[in-house]
C-alpha cells in the first residue's frame, strides 16, 4: 500500500538546501576544482616557454598550504604570544585571530584565470579606454635580469586604471602580485582579486601582530620569487605631484632578501601617465578644504551619468578615448649591487639604522620611477596653460610647447609624440582639453578656463618634476 505523506515547506526547503550542499560538496565541488586545477597546470606548462619569468612554485602551491606555513612561522608564532599576552588571551584564541590575518592576506593564485581571463580583461578596458602606448624601455637592462631573481615591478601611482595597465603590458613576461587596500575587500571583487595573486594590506592598521604577519608574507613571497609590483607613494597622488615613499612593503621585501641568498632581487622601475584620469576631480576635491564633498548616493549617481554620457557619445559615433596612456621601463636595479655599492646588509640593520637605510633606497628607488615617467600630450600642453595667463593663438601655444619640450629634453625627460609628429600630439591634446572644457576658444586664441585651473595643474604637476628647476607648475588647490 502506499500513503501520502505531508512535510511542512520549510522541512522539505531545508532537506532540499542539504541535498544541494551534499551534492556540491561530493561531487560538483571536486569535479570543478579538478577541471580549474588541470586547466591551470596546462597553461602554465605552455607559459613556461613563453615567459621571461616563470610561475613559482610558491605560486603553485595550495592557498591552505601557504596559510599553515605562514601561521607555523617562528616569528608569527612569537607575535602571537605576545598578542595573547597584552589581551589576556589564551594562545589558541591568539592563532585563530593570526589564521584571520593569514586568511584575509594570503592570494588564490590562478594562472588559468590570470593568464586567459585577467588579462584579456585588462587588454580590453585599457585600450577600449585609451590609446595604450609603450614609451621608453631598456631593453637591454630588462634583457640582463636573472631569470631566477625577484623581479618587483616600481611604480608611481595616479590611478586605479594602474593596475590594469600594468598587468597587460608585463603579461608577456610574468604575473604581477599587487598589494591592494581594503577598498577591494568586498565579495565576490576580493575572490577575484586573490585568483589574480594580489593580496590585501590594511594600509592604516597599527596592530603590531597583523603588521607582523603581513611583513612575514611579504618576505616569504619575496624569498620565494614571487614577482609583485609596488606603488611606493602608498596610494593615488591627490594632486598630480609624486609623493615622498611610504617603506612598509619595501621593508618587509627586503626582509626576504638575502646578500648572498639563492636570489636577486631587482626592482624595475615603471613610470605611468595619461591624458585623462578618470579619478582627477575625485582627488582633487579630496584635498580641498572648502570643497562640498558628495555622499555615497551622489557619488554613485555621478558615476552612472557619466558613463550615459559617454555611451550616449558612443552611440551618435561621436565618443573619443580618453586620449593616450603611456607606459616606460626603467633600468632594473640590483639589491646586490646596490647593497655592495654602499656596504649594506639589510638583515644585520635594526633600529634607526634601518630605518635610514630604507629611506635612502626609497627615494633612489622613487627618483628612478620619477625620471621616467612619460611626458603625453596633455600635461604637456596643461603646463603651458598654467604658466601663461594671456590667451594664445594656435602658433604661439605651438612655439611654447616647443621651448618646453628644450627644456624637458635637456633634462632627459622622455617624451612621448604620438606619430612622432608635435602638430598631431597639439591637435589631440587641444582636442582633449576643449572636450573637458577645461580650455576654451575665442576668435582663434586658447585660454584656461579660470574655474578648472586646478585640473590643468594637476596634469602640469604630473611631469613637474622632469623640469630642470625641479619645482612644481603651482597647486591644484590654489
Amino acid at each position: 500500500m502506499t500513503h501520502t505523506v505531508a512535510l511542512p515547506a520549510w522541512l522539505l526547503l531545508c532537506i532540499g538546501a542539504l541535498a544541494l550542499w551534499a551534492l556540491w560538496d561530493h561531487l560538483l565541488g571536486p569535479a570543478w576544482r579538478g577541471f580549474m586545477s588541470r586547466t591551470a597546470n596546462q597553461v602554465i606548462d605552455e607559459l613556461s616557454t613563453r615567459l621571461r619569468i616563470g610561475i613559482r612554485p610558491w605560486q603553485r602551491t595550495r592557498r591552505q598550504a601557504l596559510i599553515d606555513r605562514l601561521i607555523t612561522d617562528p616569528k608569527v608564532e612569537a607575535a602571537a604570544e605576545q598578542f595573547a599576552l597584552q589581551n589576556k588571551l589564551s594562545h589558541p584564541a591568539a592563532l585563530r585571530v593570526v589564521e584571520r590575518y593569514a586568511r584575509e592576506t594570503v592570494p588564490a593564485f590562478n594562472a588559468y584565470f590570470y593568464f586567459r581571463v585577467g588579462c584579456w580583461i585588462a587588454r580590453k578596458v585599457a585600450q577600449s579606454l585609451y590609446r595604450v602606448r609603450l614609451g621608453y624601455v631598456d631593453s637591454e637592462g630588462l634583457a640582463r635580469v636573472d631569470s631566477n631573481a625577484t623581479v618587483v615591478f616600481v611604480m608611481n601611482h595616479r590611478s586605479n586604471m594602474d593596475y590594469v595597465l600594468a598587468a597587460y603590458l608585463a603579461a608577456e613576461q610574468t604575473s604581477l602580485s599587487y598589494a591592494v587596500g581594503e577598498w577591494a575587500q568586498i565579495w565576490p571583487l576580493s575572490a577575484l582579486i586573490r585568483s589574480m595573486g594580489a593580496y590585501f594590506v590594511r594600509r592604516q592598521s597599527r596592530n603590531e601582530l597583523y603588521r607582523r604577519v603581513l611583513e612575514r608574507y611579504v618576505a616569504m613571497a619575496t624569498e620565494a620569487g614571487v614577482p609583485q609590483a609596488v606603488f611606493p607613494e602608498g596610494g593615488l597622488t591627490r594632486d598630480g605631484l609624486m609623493r615622498e615613499p611610504k617603506l612598509g612593503v619595501l621593508d618587509y621585501m627586503m626582509r626576504g632578501f638575502h646578500n648572498d641568498g639563492e636570489r636577486d632581487l631587482i626592482f624595475v622601475p615603471l613610470g605611468l601617465n595619461y591624458d585623462r584620469v578618470l579619478e582627477d576631480r575625485t582627488l582633487l576635491l579630496s584635498i580641498d578644504p572648502h570643497a562640498t564633498r558628495p555622499g555615497r548616493v551622489r557619488a554613485l549617481w555621478n558615476t552612472v551619468a557619466f558613463a550615459g554620457r559617454n555611451l550616449r557619445l558612443m552611440l551618435k559615433s561621436e565618443w573619443h578615448r580618453f586620449g593616450y596612456a603611456c607606459v616606460a621601463f626603467g633600468t632594473p636595479i640590483s639589491m646586490r649591487e646596490y647593497c655592495a655599492a654602499n656596504g649594506l646588509d639589510f638583515q644585520r640593520l635594526g633600529g634607526d639604522d634601518r630605518r635610514r637605510a630604507m629611506a635612502k633606497l626609497g627615494s633612489h628607488l622613487m627618483n628612478a620611477v620619477g625620471r621616467i615617467v612619460p611626458v603625453v600630450p596633455v600635461p604637456l600642453i596643461a603646463t603651458v596653460f598654467t604658466s601663461e595667463g594671456a590667451p594664445l593663438s594656435e602658433l604661439e601655444l605651438k612655439a611654447r610647447v616647443e621651448r618646453l619640450l628644450e627644456r624637458l629634453e635637456v633634462a632627459g625627460a622622455h617624451t612621448y609624440l604620438p606619430r612622432r609628429d608635435l602638430d598631431y600630439a597639439l591637435t589631440v591634446g587641444l582636442r582633449m582639453l576643449l572636450l573637458r572644457r577645461l580650455v576654451e576658444e575665442r576668435d582663434g586664441l586658447y585660454a584656461a578656463c579660470s574655474q578648472e585651473l586646478p585640473v590643468l595643474r594637476y596634469y602640469a604637476n604630473s611631469i613637474a618634476h622632469l623640469l630642470p628647476a625641479g619645482a612644481p607648475v603651482a597647486s591644484p588647490s590654489s
